[in-house]
């Protein structure tokens, strides 16, 4: 996407027009947020109402409907109270991933700091485990192998703050923070990601382990 900032902007003014003092964060996520993206990336925007109806969905899809390259868009809408709500591990992904425009995320805080990072891996550990032994027996897909990947790397990241207490945004970052096995997945996640040859059942069989592990030890 050409002139990403333009878009931004008039993003910004297009939802501001339909919910203005309602917002309560207004941000990005994803690629485009960590300065990661391809020119063909999605653009994960956050927006947080007071509260969120029917209605409102309608309100928005209609306010975005003639942006250029909409198809582009993606990203999670809610209200700030089912928000709230969430578990502390999903929230301490979302506020960390989450570079707010408008407004903030304070009122997730208390999901941000280690306790949550230690529940956010835990909780991706099995999912990927799951995910991965079933794509090995019955899909074995090697995109749904790619896609396991990419989400072990926000897994990474919680499991780096919940040992280290930093969070690393940027790939290139989290490499550097990396060693022994952690970095290895990663280092596999990015090869997949770029489209290079990686052998499905070494990689899968890695991945099996590595959250095997994490699960066998609660964190």
């Amino acid at each position: 996407m050409e002139e990403f900032a333009v878009w931004i902007q008039t993003y910004r003014k297009a939802v501001e027009r339909a919910f203005g003092g309602r917002i309560c964060c207004l941000g990005i996520q994803g690629s485009r947020a960590r300065g990661e993206a391809g020119p063909n990336s999605d653009v994960d925007m956050v927006l947080i109402l007071d509260r969120l109806t029917p209605e409102d969905l309608e309100h928005y899809r209609m306010a975005v409907a003639d942006l250029p390259e909409r198809e582009l868009l993606c990203g999670f809408v809610s209200g700030r109270e089912e928000l709230a709500q969430w578990t502390q591990g999903e929230l301490f992904q979302f506020y960390h991933d989450t570079r707010p425009l408008i407004g903030d995320l304070e009122f997730l805080r208390f999901a941000a700091g280690r306790s949550g990072a230690a529940e956010a891996v835990h909780t991706g550990a099995c999912a990927l485990y799951h995910a991965c032994a079933h794509n090995f027996l019955h899909g074995r897909d090697p995109e749904v192998l790619r896609e396991l990947y990419k989400s072990a790397g926000f897994t990474l990241r919680a499991k780096c703050y919940a040992e280290k207490g930093v969070y690393c945004s940027a790939g290139r970052e989290l490499a550097e923070a990396l060693e022994g096995e952690d970095l290895s997945i990663l280092q596999t996640g990015e090869a997949l990601r770029r489209g290079e040859a990686v052998p499905f059942d070494s990689a899968s069989g890695a991945l099996l382990s590595w959250t095997g592990a994490l699960i066998r030890r609660g964190s």
